[in-house]
């Protein structure tokens, strides 16, 4: 945990983005760590987690990180928790919670309420668009008996 506080100071300080730093743990060594970078690379999808993940599965050349185990400076936003679930990390320790983040303006309340509510009543309209075409792609791909499943 002190890993991920330090980055989360490193990248502060430099002006990377938000005080959140990550690192990933596998059998008791550090296998992946990020930092947030949102400003330094203007991707506002590079939250210190998601930098650890794509780190961690960069360095062991898999898309799955069972066993593992994720140390972040903040309780993970929506967008990290939903990454860190389709990465198969196995547990999550945090420093401060959503609602220390929030004091400070990082404010996810407004996504929660957004994911609550049904499609038809979010603030983003989700609107359908040539399903038949894109169901072809979906079903060849589902087909495909040398896909890999993940």
């Amino acid at each position: 945990m002190r890993s991920a506080i330090a980055l989360a100071r490193r990248g502060a300080t430099a002006g990377d983005g938000g005080p959140f730093g990550a690192v990933i743990v596998r059998a008791g060594r550090i296998i992946g760590e990020g930092w947030n970078r949102v400003i330094a690379t203007g991707d506002p999808t590079a939250h210190g987690e998601m930098v650890a993940i794509r780190d961690a599965c960069g360095r062991i050349g898999n898309i799955s990180l069972q066993g593992c185990v994720l140390y972040t400076s903040g309780q993970p936003c929506p967008m990290c928790l939903g990454a860190i679930y389709w990465a198969r990390i196995e547990r999550v320790f945090y420093g401060f919670g959503i609602r220390d983040a929030a004091r400070i303006g990082f404010d996810d309340h407004f996504i929660y309420e957004q994911l609550a509510r049904p499609a038809e009543q979010r603030a983003i309209p989700e609107i359908p668009l040539l399903r038949a075409e894109a169901l072809e792609v979906l079903e060849a791909f589902a087909a495909d008996p040398g896909r890999v499943r993940y």
